[in-house]
């Protein structure tokens, strides 16, 4: 609990930091995040001696896809706050559909490695898996909303 606890903290600091970031610094917070995000998976998940390759295998290829997605989201993040003070309805509209898109994709790739450790790895593996992801997942996207103004939070405090 103490090294989730401690990824979490990690993982606010991050998320604030993003928007000051290069895309070099964002890779290194990435592959820091991730090695401390393993530690956790490999104290979490328990599999057996048999299907650890196979494990890790799987895991590997969804944390290389989860990265990308990751820099979209960084990307999308940065793109809505540089706009944030100008943003008309059909912009604001757009940056939704990027978000919801962003979201379902991430959504899309956790169902998808679920199932596909499931079937290799066994129904206990996939589900501590996809447990597992989806809290941190829904740490992120907190830490975000708290960062980041509301579409027109500003415009309620001017009046």
């Amino acid at each position: 609990m103490k090294k989730i606890t401690s990824l979490l903290l990690s993982l606010c600091t991050i998320v604030s930091v993003f928007s000051q970031t290069t895309k070099e610094d964002v890779y290194i917070i990435q592959n820091l995040f991730g090695k401390e995000k393993r530690a956790i998976v490999e104290e979490f998940i328990q599999s057996s001696p048999t299907s650890n390759d196979i494990f890790w295998g799987l895991y590997d290829a969804y944390e290389l896809s989860r990265k990308e997605l990751g820099l979209k989201r960084i990307n999308l993040l940065e793109n809505y706050t540089a706009s944030y003070s100008t943003l008309d309805d059909a912009q604001t509209d757009a940056i939704m559909n990027q978000i919801i898109e962003q979201q379902n994709a991430v959504d899309k790739l956790i169902l998808t490695y679920y199932k596909k450790i499931r079937k290799e790895v066994g129904a206990k593996q996939a589900a501590q898996f996809y447990q597992l992801e989806y809290y941190f997942l829904n740490v992120i996207r907190v830490s975000i909303f708290e960062s980041i103004p509301m579409i027109g939070e500003f415009d309620i405090l001017a009046e």
